[in-house]
Order: structure tokens, then sequence, then C-alpha cells
């Protein structure tokens, strides 16, 4: 499974830094990863982090790395590989989720190619991490969260805990992105755990 891609997407509801230090952690552990941005995404992401592209972003990760470990997609095009349940992947993340797109997913829609990618791989039965951060929370937020639960999906809040004494913002981020990246198997030490020596 590790050699198969993870397909990672970006939508619009606030949380860009953990979105960012995902895409880094998963470099780093050189992991092959398809990258879809819906259009909000980079509005999100030029908000909170005045990163506006790809280009942008590629930047920031560095190129050579960019350019080894990540694949961008267009969100418009649903012919990319990511739609295709015949195209192998380790599984997707949808860090942030917006509600709109969590929405979107507990319908079935497929209107872009997140929400494709996301519908294949609930039909795959391949693991879907969507990473909502929105409060508080609809009746219809909560109905959609236990609709795509009951679908196979695993809803994550970005909703850090403190219990780890953090220092700052990063430390906040990577406790997040850590839990992430334990559900969808690539090794980590982002934050420390409970019970652990560290602690």
């Amino acid at each position: 499974m590790s050699a198969r891609p993870l397909v990672v997407a970006i939508t619009g509801a606030s949380g860009a830094p953990y979105a960012v230090r995902l895409l880094e952690a998963l470099v780093a552990a050189e992991r092959p990863v398809q990258l879809i941005v819906s259009s909000h995404g980079f509005r999100l992401l030029q908000t909170e982090m005045s990163i506006d592209s790809f280009d942008a972003l590629r930047s920031r990760m560095g190129p050579p790395a960019w350019d080894k470990w990540i694949t961008p997609f267009d969100d418009a095009d649903r012919g990319a590989a990511p739609a295709s349940g015949s195209a192998l992947s380790a599984g997707m993340v949808i860090c942030p989720c917006s509600m709109g797109t969590l929405s979107a997913i507990a319908v079935g829609a497929s209107r872009s190619l997140v929400e494709r990618a996301a519908d294949v791989a609930l039909k795959e039965r391949r693991p879907l991490l969507l990473v909502p951060r929105e409060t508080p929370l609809s009746a219809i937020h909560l109905e959609n969260m236990l609709r795509v639960t009951r679908a196979g999906a695993v809803v994550m809040p970005a909703a850090p805990g403190f219990y780890h004494q953090p220092r700052g913002i990063d430390d906040l981020v990577n406790f997040v992105v850590a839990r992430i990246l334990d559900h969808v198997g690539v090794p980590q030490s982002l934050a420390p755990r409970w019970g652990s020596p560290e602690e």
C-alpha cells in the first residue's frame, strides 16, 4: 500500500496550516501524493498562508521534493486518475474539509474531482478521512457526518488536544496532523503519544 499514492484534497474550510503541514510530512515520509485543491481551497491558502497557486505551494514544499512526490490535479477534471476506481490509491484525506464538501460526499454528488475521488474511496472501500473545522455544528452537519461515517469514512474534526502542553500554534497543528498520519498508516513523530516515555 505504501507505493500507492495517497489522494489529498484541500477545500475551503479554515485550516490551511493543517493542509500544508500534512503535505510537508507526507513528502518527508516519501509518500506519493495526488493533490487536488478546490477553488475555495486556493482562496483559503491565500487568505491564511499567502499561497495562491500550485506554483506557490511547490515553492513552499521545495521544487525537487514536490516534483518527486506530489502530482497536482485540476479540481474540474473529473476524468483524472483519482476519479477512477481502477486507478489504485492508498485512500484519501480531505484536509480541511468544508461542510459543503462533506454534504456533497454524503449524497454522492460527485460534481468535482474532490467529490468524485471521495466517492471512489467509499465505493472501493478505501480509507477516506475527512477533517472538518467548523463550529458550532448544525443538525444538518451532524447528520451528514453520521451519514458519511456509516458509509465508511472517518470524520476527524481539527480539534487539537492540550495534554501534551503545546507551546505554540505549530504544536497544535502537529497534533492534528499526527492523528491524520496515524490513520493513513504513515509513521510520524510530530506529537508525543499519551503514556509514552516523553510524557
